[in-house]
C-alpha cells in the first residue's frame, strides 16, 4: 500500500512540475496539441534538428523556421478557439 501511495505522489508531483505530462481530466485533444507544440518548439530550439528538417525539405533554415513557427502559431490558436479563450492581437 505505501508503494502505491508512494507511485502516485511522484506522478502527482511530475504533473505539476511538467506541463506535458497531463492530469486525469485531459482529453485527448489537449493531449495531442501538447505533444505537437512540444515537438515544434523543439525543431526551433535545437539548430541541428532544424538543419537537418531544411536539408530533407530543400528549403532554408530560415524558411523552415518560419514554417514550423506557422504551424506553432496554428496550434495555440486552434487550441485557444477549441477552449473558448480569447485570442489578443492579430490572428494569421
Amino acid at each position: 500500500a505505501s508503494d502505491r501511495f508512494n507511485i502516485n505522489s511522484q506522478l502527482e508531483h511530475l504533473q505539476a512540475k511538467y506541463v506535458g505530462t497531463g492530469h486525469a481530466d485531459m482529453n485527448r485533444f489537449e493531449w495531442a496539441v501538447n505533444i505537437q507544440r512540444d515537438s515544434y518548439a523543439s525543431y526551433i530550439g535545437h539548430y541541428p534538428l532544424l538543419s537537418y528538417f531544411a536539408i530533407a525539405e530543400n528549403e532554408s533554415i530560415g524558411r523552415q523556421r518560419y514554417t514550423f513557427m506557422q504551424c506553432f502559431l496554428y496550434l495555440l490558436v486552434q487550441c485557444c478557439v477549441f477552449f473558448s479563450i480569447p485570442v489578443s492581437g492579430p490572428v494569421l
